[in-house]
């Protein structure tokens, strides 16, 4: 029978195995392809929790779903249309993800009855338990296949076993007719130093190509068609990686030397990786030995002039509290980066969750305001760290981005920008040479402080973490000072609103319903209502990146739409703010808190449970 070639607009791909089974990188490599040949690409990395879980077992899958699109993807997708399980465990975990019609793909040599029973699988057939019996299941015998390949090659058999996941991924080329160029150049390049692995790599991929080529068990091939995106040079890029580089350009833009001061942490650690590589364009990182040491750190390097900033997960930012108040109270720019994950206390590291918002709005004594944003795709990480980074400086204040596990972790394509297009970020450094200076007298247009850098001859000054007296910084324990210092430092971040953008309407800006997020939750919430939007139902999206202070349009959004509707992925906590904010308005709830990202599906079906027309 003659195999049959399809078009197709998008497809959805999981790889999973154990976590030694290199699916990261499988689902990267093919993910990079895609995004090479011109498809949108969004992907979902699934890290398992436990570092050395057993091998085989449930708690040791990992996992990496790719979405390969004709256009604009903004979501890794909800369920799959080919899953590679590597072993009994990852069938196991990933089933519920395969749709109806999916094609599975499984490494037959280790479904043994050992790991069978090891995945806690009971009965004598696993696809019938797991009722996967009605979809096309391709056993392909990929260990002793990949050996075979590898018969005449040096490398010992552990080696040879684990070069596995590249018979996977030649299987996946050839079933969306996408070239080896790009992974045999990967191959070329990561290896280098270690040419020996080079052509193995390459004998293991073409050998998955060529099987599957050969097979009857394939009835199809895909081929997913391309698009005219907007000329440029693009990258994959992921949100970590994207926060990095934000940061390096804000350095750029503003003449200051960049510091990060960290501790490693998931999922924020790869942050912290990205900078201490770029010492070539002037960048300084410390890994320090705790979470206070890391924003201790880079208040001493805002102090002494620095572009300063830290990063950290939910755990972290609540051992950073007390020392972001001391930076709050010295009015010094620190750009603090929380990367959520799912809690309380050290919680799901791997998992992604928005449950850091009301820390990152109140978790500090006193009154202690200061501005929080957050950043809504791995692309987007960019321009919200360059812009937390401005503010910071501009307005000479501590800035708390957030972003998440999910947007942290997953990629997208990325047209590289020119950094020459984004605005210039402008120091109130204080001259030399300047008479009368004054630590806490203020620019009337911002109310920051202006910027006095230690060693500069007539700006010695006072600072500390006491109470200031309003011009002079020396302590001041006179109440009508305290007053008005509370109040100016509140008043400065609530000026903020006048320098950033208004908030955007996607849909109508008034009308029946209006759906509300926040974060990384973008992707899925503007997939769900445009959706809705092309089937003719009143529904409008308000996502908000500017948090404290909220856009200065914001009440009037809200009060023009019928219904609203605030979807996060924790208990309620930014709609809890809304109605600190807005008392006259209803705000209804969807929530999430499972570790994971939305689904479109599920979006979708409650939104039309609230659409009256």
């Amino acid at each position: 029978m003659d195999k049959q070639f399809i078009e197709t607009d998008d497809a959805v791909i999981r790889f999973s195995g154990d976590s030694g089974d290199g699916m990261q990188l499988t689902g990267t490599l093919f993910a990079d392809t895609a995004a090479f040949l011109g498809n949108g690409v969004s992907t979902f990395p699934d890290f398992p929790a436990e570092i050395r879980a057993p091998q085989g077992s449930l708690a040791g899958v990992s996992g990496f779903q790719v979405h390969v699109g004709s256009g604009e993807v903004r979501t890794p997708g909800d369920y799959c249309d080919i899953l590679i399980a590597m072993n009994p465990a990852a069938l196991k975990a990933n089933a519920q993800w395969a749709k109806p019609a999916s094609t599975i793909i499984v490494d037959s040599d280790l479904f043994t009855e050992k790991n069978i029973e090891k995945a806690g699988i009971k009965g004598a057939n696993i696809f019938e338990e797991l009722k996967l019996n009605d979809r096309n299941i391709l056993y392909a015998p990929i260990t002793t296949l990949t050996k075979e390949c590898l018969a005449d090659s040096t490398l010992d058999n552990k080696a040879k076993s684990r070069s596995k996941n590249m018979f996977a991924l030649g299987i996946c080329f050839y079933l969306f007719n996408q070239p080896l160029t790009y992974a045999e150049k990967y191959f070329e390049n990561k290896f280098r130093k270690k040419p020996q692995f080079i052509e193995p790599n390459k004998l293991v991929l073409r050998g998955g190509y060529n099987y599957a080529a050969n097979i009857q068990a394939i009835p199809n091939t895909y081929k997913i068609k391309t698009s005219n995106p907007e000329k440029g040079v693009y990258r994959n890029i992921h949100g970590n990686q994207a926060t990095a580089w934000g940061l390096i350009a804000a350095s750029e833009k503003s003449g200051l030397p960049l510091f990060c001061g960290s501790y490693p942490i998931t999922p924020a650690t790869g942050i912290l990786e990205e900078l201490a590589i770029r010492k070539d364009l002037g960048v300084k990182t410390l890994q320090v030995e705790d979470e206070i040491a890391g924003i201790c750190t880079a208040i001493g390097a805002a102090f002494a002039g620095n572009l300063a900033v830290t990063t950290t997960s939910g755990p972290g930012l609540s051992l950073k509290s007390e020392a972001l108040g001391l930076a709050v109270m010295v009015e010094l720019p620190v750009v603090i980066v929380d990367v959520q994950r799912g809690g309380p206390s050290t919680g799901l590291p791997t998992k992604t969750e928005q449950s850091d918002l009301s820390q990152a709005l109140w978790g500090r004594n006193g009154e202690c305001p200061l501005i929080v944003m957050s950043a809504q795709s791995p692309a987007d990480c960019f321009e919200k760290a360059f812009r937390a980074a401005k503010l910071a400086v501009e307005h000479m204040t501590p800035v708390i981005l957030l972003s998440d596990g999910f947007i942290a972790n997953g990629s997208e394509p990325w047209l590289i920008p020119s950094v020459a297009g984004f605005p210039d970020i402008k120091a109130p450094i204080v001259p030399e040479g300047t008479t009368g200076y004054m630590p806490y007298a203020r620019d009337e247009e911002r109310l920051a402080r202006f910027w006095a850098i230690p060693g500069t001859p007539g700006l010695e000054h006072r600072i500390g973490g006491l109470e200031k007296d309003f011009l002079k910084g020396s302590p001041s324990i006179d109440p009508q000072n305290h007053q008005l210092m509370v109040d100016m430092r509140a008043a400065k971040v609530a000026k903020v609103a006048d320098f950033i953008p208004e908030q955007e309407i996607i849909g109508n800006t008034e009308g029946d319903l209006l759906a509300v997020g926040w974060g990384g939750t973008f992707g899925h919430l503007y997939t769900a209502v445009t959706q809705l939007q092309k089937k003719g139902k009143d529904i409008s999206l308000a996502h908000f990146n500017h948090i404290n202070p909220l856009p200065k349009n914001t009440r009037e959004i809200f009060e023009k739409f019928k219904q609203i509707i605030v979807c996060e992925l924790n208990s309620g906590q930014f709609a809890n703010y809304l109605r600190m904010k807005y008392p006259h308005i209803i705000f209804e709830q969807y929530n999430k808190v499972q570790g994971l990202p939305f689904t479109v599906i599920e979006l979708t079906n409650k939104f039309n449970t609230l659409i009256t027309k």
